[in-house]
């Protein structure tokens, strides 16, 4: 099942590119919340915090009890935006949820084992699938799917059909999509030293009508 943790949240009034700066400034980071029934909503969250929840987490699917302003609202981290040079917290989107209501969201598969097909044949384990789409409810949702490749031999695969997910859970993925796949090793073939590359066929040029003639004079 996926981490539960409590942040704290305070509403956030003021929105734009120098209400961003003012926040960051003070530690904390522009956030918000939607779904459910209730209206979107602009939060501050305290940077360190929500660093120290993801740095601890296996993926970004994390059961979040907010605490905003007294008013605690369960909710999954749905979306983390990071800068692109130096990976700070930028924004967090946060999804409300109900643990009686059905979660549609996606989990990381990662596998596990040696395959036999890389072990013992040399083949290339491809990871073809990165991410599954499920559903279930939040008390049911995996931090990650885990997949055990070490029957998979040359040239065989495992599909979203084949996956054994975890109690309460089902996933929405085509069912024929290939997760895993042993692949042949390549073969690269070197050159023969001393082999002359094969000759085309003669290619024997028309002759044009005036050279024709000149030759037939001489004759």
């Amino acid at each position: 099942m996926a981490k539960q943790v409590k942040l704290s949240a305070r509403p956030r009034a003021d929105v734009g590119r120098n209400s961003v700066k003012h926040l960051r400034t003070r530690g904390v980071i522009p956030a918000v919340i939607y779904g459910h029934k209730d209206q979107p909503s602009n939060l501050e969250i305290n940077t360190r915090e929500i660093a120290a929840v993801l740095k601890h987490a296996i993926g970004e699917n994390i059961l979040v009890e907010l605490d905003i302003a007294g008013t605690p609202k369960l909710s999954l981290i749905q979306e983390v935006q990071h800068h692109p040079v130096r990976g700070d917290i930028l924004h967090v989107d946060f999804l409300e949820v109900a643990m009686d209501e059905v979660l549609h969201t996606e989990v990381p598969i990662e596998s596990f084992g040696d395959a036999d097909g890389v072990k013992n044949y040399g083949g290339l384990l491809e990871h073809s699938l990165r991410s599954l789409h499920i559903e279930c409810l939040p008390k049911d949702l995996p931090e990650i799917i885990r997949v055990d490749v070490s029957a998979l031999g040359l040239n065989q695969s495992i599909h979203v059909r084949d996956l054994v997910l975890p109690a309460g859970v089902k996933a929405t993925s085509d069912a024929d999509l290939t997760v895993f796949i042993v692949a042949e090793p390549k073969v690269e073939v070197e050159p023969v030293a001393g082999a002359e590359a094969p000759k085309g066929p003669e290619v024997i040029k028309e002759k044009k009508p005036a050279e024709g003639a000149a030759e037939a004079a001489k004759k």
